[in-house]
């Protein structure tokens, strides 16, 4: 199988607000994020990128945009890979949603979690893995591709690849812009990095031999503790 680079958009100007986006249309990358999307080029020069697919968002669009261009490739737009529908709790503060019952489900049980409206976390994971499986099974072993999604869309798969029941994800944090990698085999996902927002791309290259605290619904805002 492939070698899939999880990439989360770059910080947008809900992640700045403090906002959870959702599917509100119109959310675009702030300053900070049109910077971050601006160095990925550099950041992944010398991996070898057979595929690009995005979410459909248009945080996750811009992110890949200067990527995209600079490589020659047109993202596939997957649906699969769009943020949670988080319904009634869309476009509200992270700090009034905190004091919701919801909340401690979400936190502490979120394989149960359903957000009002909106979908539940579980249903998220199921239609992620899917999408990543189907892509990766379509691309050969040698080769590398990359995704653009959501933090809580992203950290469900993590959570998957490395054999974690779902109420485990919150243990994993993805910050805007971070990257990590997972290479699929026929026996067992192999995760390779999480969370990486530095410049060593060291552990995004195919392998020569292959071998066998409360989190913020949506992903952090890029800080260095969740």
């Amino acid at each position: 199988m492939a070698t899939l680079i999880l990439l989360r958009h770059a910080r947008s100007a809900a992640n700045g607000s403090g906002t959870l986006a959702g599917r509100t249309p119109g959310i675009g990358l702030d300053e900070t994020g049109t910077a971050q999307a601006a160095g990925l080029p550099e950041r992944l020069e010398g991996v070898p990128l057979a595929r690009l697919v995005t979410s459909p968002l248009q945080r996750c669009r811009e992110t890949l945009a200067g990527l995209a261009a600079q490589r020659g490739l047109s993202p596939v737009v997957e649906q699969r890979l769009a943020e949670v529908d988080y319904g009634d709790w869309t476009g509200r503060k992270i700090t009034e949603l905190t004091d919701e019952d919801l909340w401690k489900v979400v936190q502490q049980h979120p394989s149960a979690a359903v957000f009002p409206g909106g979908e539940g976390l579980a249903e998220v994971q199921s239609r992620a893995v899917a999408a990543v499986r189907e892509h990766d099974r379509q691309l050969g072993d040698d080769q590398v591709w990359m995704l653009c999604s959501h933090g809580d869309v992203i950290k469900s798969v993590l959570a998957d690849a490395l054999g974690l029941h779902l109420d485990s994800f919150q243990r994993i944090v993805v910050d805007p812009c971070s990257v990590s990698v997972v290479r699929y085999t026929d026996t067992r996902p192999f995760v390779l990095k999480i969370n990486d927002t530095g410049g060593d791309v060291s552990g995004l290259l195919p392998p020569k031999d292959t071998g066998s605290s409360d989190a913020v619904p949506g992903g952090t805002t890029g800080q260095t503790s969740p």
